[in-house]
Formats: C-alpha cells, structure tokens, sequence
C-alpha cells in the first residue's frame, strides 16, 4: 500500500473515531428557563440546566440519596457542627481553583433575601472556613434533612462574582438583570456556551470535570418548545432526541407506534391553586372590603366544586393522580391513605358559599401559566367552569411562566396556580417554603399567598430538627392533614411524566424532572 493510501486510511480512521465520540443531544420541553443565577429562582427548569453547570457539596445519587460531589467527606463533630472536606484539584470553568471561600461566600449569597432558595440551606447558621479545602456547617439545631438539602445549594465562584460585579443574587421579581442571570461559571460536566431565551440554551462537555464516570453527551442543546404538537414533531422527525413533558394526548399513540422510545414515569409534583389569604381585600374581585379567601366555607366550596377525576379523564388523558395532600408519592411523608380528594358536590359548595355572604356569587381573578405545566391552561378553564356553577365567576389571565411568576412573587396574583416539585424528597420542603408564614429567610421563602398559620408554623419548627424518624413523620403527618382539612391550598393533582426519546438514546427517567446528561448515552 502506498504512502499516500495509508495516509488517507489513517485520517478516514481518525476522523471516523473523532465522529463516534461526538455525541450532541437535543432536549425540548415546553418552557424555557428564567435565569442562570444559581441563587435566585428555585424554578426547576432552570434548576435543572443550572445542575449540569454548577454543582454543590453534595448530589442525588441513582437511587435519590445524597453523594459527595464537591464534598468527598462529611463528619459530625457535634450534633450542631458537621465538618466537610472539599474535593482538590477542582477548577471553575474559567481555571480559578475551587476552595472553601467559594463555599462560605455562595452561603452568603444565597441567603439573600431577594432570591428563592434559602430553603436549600436551612438550619445552617454560618458556614466556617477551616482552611482552604475544609468547611464546617454550623447548625441551629440537629437537622435531619442537611445532606439533601445543599444538594441545591450551588457553589459559585467568588473571583469570579467579584470579576463581573455580580456579588448580589438577581431580583428577578423586580426584572431585574446581572452578570450571572445571563451567564454562568460553575464546576459542572458542562460549560455554558449560549443562552437566548425562548430558543435555546447550549452547552458543551466540561473536559476538566472531576468525575469521569457517567454519559458520553458531548454537547447539549435545551430548546423550549410551548407547542405540544410541535415538540412531538421535532422528535419525530429527528430535530430533537429527548421530550421530557410528553403531551398525555400523545402518549398511548406514541406507545403503540414504536417509533420512539417512551420512558414512563411518575413526578414527585403537586400541582395546586393558591388563595392570597393574607390581604384585607382582595386585587380585582367583586368583594370590597374584605377577603373571602379568609373563610375556611370559601375555600372549602372551591374544593368540592373543583371535578379532579374529570380534569384526570378528560384533559390528562390518565397522566395524574387526583390529589389532596400537598405533597406526591415517593416523597417521605405521602400516605395514599390521607390522599383521598373530596367527591365534588355541588349543593354543598353553594351552601357553604351562601352561608359565608355569597349567595348572589362573587368575581374572582385566576392567573395562571401557559406554558410550563402539563396542560396548565385547560385546566385553569376546567377549573373556571366548574366553579362557574357554584357562582364564582372566574376572568382568566393566562401568561407564560415567566410573567407569571414575576407577577405572583410582587403579590400581584391574588389566586394563582403553581406546581410544586419536592427535590429533597421529603415533604418538609413543601411546608417550609409554602405553608410558613414568609420571614427574610428560609421559612414561608415562596409564600407568596400570605398564608400564616400558627399551628403549621409550629409545626415546621418542630420538623425542622426533630432526629425521631417516627416522631418527626407523625408532625408531617399532622401538617398535612391541617392543610388539607383546613383547605388551606387546593390541590389538584400530582403529575405523571413519561420522556419520549429516540431509540438510540439510554437516560434514566429521573421523578424530580431532572434530566441529568451523565445518566445519558448516545448509540
């Protein structure tokens, strides 16, 4: 063979090596992030992009339980004093060194009270430097749940803060914009390449990430696709190789036709209404002078009119479990057994209505997203005709997420719909962050219905620190029942998620909606 032969045959083999190893996925779903800012919005999609970029002391594990990730190690030297070893030789993905400073400085950052994921460092009273790879956490009590929570406390770079003036988390309820809302330097398997908003977000393979073990993605793209039709489209004609919010009416065609991969799986998400209970009147309604939302017979009448079995029927296609309880199966703290919603019934609801002072009615607003919940819309004008029959006439403002949320957290959303994934799974998260009533920190931290009750506050103290497993569940156990019975929120049901992807594509199907790119591989 000659010279020039098997020179070629060299690059054709090198080249064919280089297009193996290449593995660019394409994820879609419906909704598009709200920042980058690893401190300020607890949005899970968002969350979800910011976890392959950043990382924390700890991670989930294949089976949800907490794992080193820039912790290698963690020992208790006090029931209030837990000393972390931090991993060496773990670069942010401009070069600079991660050390302890980094982490005593994000524990500053996040618990800015402008942001939304204080929860994720709850109990922490101040994170110590010990030297330049060791921190201690020092707690306000024993806290049960502290290695699932830092798992999204996200460690940023303090150079790197300071480099682009961007010290302070983002107001995002304020529109407000900084360095890192747009971009991003974190640890992670993936670096970020762009973000344009409403069309896609790219990133690309870490090389210098410390753990070598997981997928072979290469590059990923996230596109946020509102239209069903069109994200079913795009997998089908190869645009995309993931969906990880299949369309329930697609799902059984899509299963039958084998064209594609359908991965089924639950979601540890409520999906809910919440009733600003905390203003003396209520933002746009017919009653002056006073908050209907305050009477336990309003709420209660808006429970019994709302048909969930027909909204599970008819609009999720079977996609949903009809819910009572603020908090889904696989998070600890569920008992299908107190998980029983109320059988609509109509009469009773007027006769609560009338007996409160609404015989004739009453106008209400319902805000609510178009586009980040399965189906979010229908069913907000599901809800609205069925309590159109009890007399509470419903006008409908129907926004994408990302107005919506802006416009529930400034309190500009008197009774609004949200959906509440559990990423700690265990039901503590839900009743801190909810059902507290909002301080500057952690407790009540997205309580934007001003709801304050003693006794749940009483309740989520207890919870907090009580290392009785038995104990500690019977006080979730009693906050649950107190939401429920006191019609405090009103769930509608809790999602089931199945992922549609291309049949070269192995991911595992994650409850918290997280897809995770190291879980993933390209054949």
């Amino acid at each position: 063979m000659s010279k020039s032969l098997l020179s070629c045959v060299a690059i054709c083999i090198a080249l064919c090596a280089g297009a193996a190893q290449s593995a660019p996925l394409r994820w879609a779903a419906t909704n598009d992030i709200l920042t980058l800012d690893p401190h300020s919005q607890d949005h899970n999609s968002s969350n979800a992009i910011g976890a392959h970029i950043y990382e924390g002391l700890t991670r989930l594990s294949k089976d949800y339980r907490p794992e080193p990730s820039l912790a290698t190690k963690w020992t208790d030297l006090s029931p209030t004093q837990v000393r972390f070893e931090l991993r060496k030789g773990v670069q942010f993905h401009d070069g600079t060194p991660f050390t302890a400073d980094d982490v005593v400085f994000s524990f500053g950052r996040i618990n800015q009270p402008q942001g939304t994921k204080q929860t994720y460092v709850s109990g922490i009273k101040e994170v110590r430097r010990i030297d330049s790879h060791t921190v201690d956490l020092i707690l306000e009590a024993p806290t049960p749940m502290l290695l699932q929570n830092i798992i999204s406390f996200q460690i940023m770079s303090q150079a790197w803060a300071k480099k682009n003036n961007t010290l302070q988390t983002q107001d995002y309820k304020a529109k407000e914009e900084n360095y890192a809302s747009r971009n991003a330097n974190g640890t992670g398997p993936f670096k970020l390449v762009s973000w344009q908003p409403d069309q896609a977000v790219k990133l690309v393979a870490n090389p210098q990430w410390w753990d070598k073990q997981g997928g072979n993605v290469t590059e990923l793209s996230y596109l946020p696709i509102k239209s069903a039709p069109t994200r079913v489209a795009a997998l089908l004609s190869g645009d995309v190789d993931l969906v990880t919010d299949l369309p329930p009416a697609d799902f059984l065609r899509l299963k039958d036709e084998g064209k594609v991969k359908v991965v089924e799986g639950s979601e540890t998400r409520t999906i809910f209404f919440v009733m600003d209970q905390g203003s003396d009147e209520i933002k746009d309604s017919s009653v002056k002078g006073r908050n209907p939302f305050k009477d336990k017979r309003v709420r209660e009448a808006l429970n019994l009119a709302l048909d969930r079995e027909a909204i599970r029927r008819a609009i999720m296609r079977g996609l949903s479990v009809p819910a009572a309880l603020m908090v889904a199966p696989g998070v600890n703290g569920y008992d299908a057994a107190l998980d029983q919603p109320l059988k609509p019934d109509l009469d009773k609801a007027r006769k609560l209505l009338a007996d409160a002072g609404y015989a004739q009615g009453l106008e209400l607003p319902l805000h609510c997203p178009n586009n980040r919940y399965i189906n979010d819309e229908q069913i907000c004008q599901a809800a609205a005709s069925m309590w159109a029959k009890v007399g509470v006439k419903i006008r409908l403002i129907s926004t994408p997420f990302q107005v919506h949320s802006q416009t529930f957290q400034r309190g500009e959303s008197p009774f609004y719909m949200l959906g509440w994934g559990v990423s700690t799974y265990d039901t503590l998260y839900s009743l801190q962050a909810l059902a507290h009533t909002r301080t500057q920190g952690a407790d009540g931290n997205f309580n934007f219905g001003r709801l304050s009750d003693a006794r749940i506050d009483e309740l989520v103290q207890k919870i907090k620190f009580e290392p009785d497993v038995p104990k500690r569940n019977a006080l979730i156990r009693e906050a649950l029942l107190r939401l429920r019975d006191e019609a405090l929120f009103i769930p509608v049901h809790h999602q089931i998620r199945p992922w549609a992807m291309k049949p070269g594509v192995e991911t595992l199907h994650r409850s918290n909606d997280y897809f995770e790119a190291r879980y993933t591989r390209i054949k």
